[in-house]
């Protein structure tokens, strides 16, 4: 398990519709995560940046890779274009940050 975190930014206004949707979050959504190898996925808003920590398992690459390949994500992706103003840098990479320290 690798744990994996990211931020991205939102328009700004759309913070309320961005909760809207995740408040009526796809079932089968939720299903392309957990089958990927996402666990205990977590977001997190200040304003309009938005804070990702996930569990990948077995890693960030794999799981990322399983769930990019599902239609359920690019139909996820497409209908977030309106809300989300930039989730990933010039060469199409999410924003990760690298873990400096854990406590369990």
């Amino acid at each position: 398990m690798e744990r994996a975190f990211f931020t991205f930014e939102l328009r700004p206004g759309t913070e309320q519709e961005y909760q809207r949707r995740h408040d009526e979050i796809w079932p089968e959504m939720v299903e392309a995560l957990t089958a990927s190898g996402w666990s205990n996925y977590t977001l997190f808003r200040r304003g309009t940046t938005v804070y990702a920590y996930a569990e990948c398992h077995p890693d960030r690459a794999t799981a990322t890779a399983a769930m990019g390949a599902t239609d359920v994500n690019k139909r996820w992706q497409e209908w977030f274009t309106d809300i989300i103003a930039r989730i990933t840098d010039d060469d199409g990479e999410l924003f990760w940050a690298d873990e400096v320290w854990h406590l369990d």
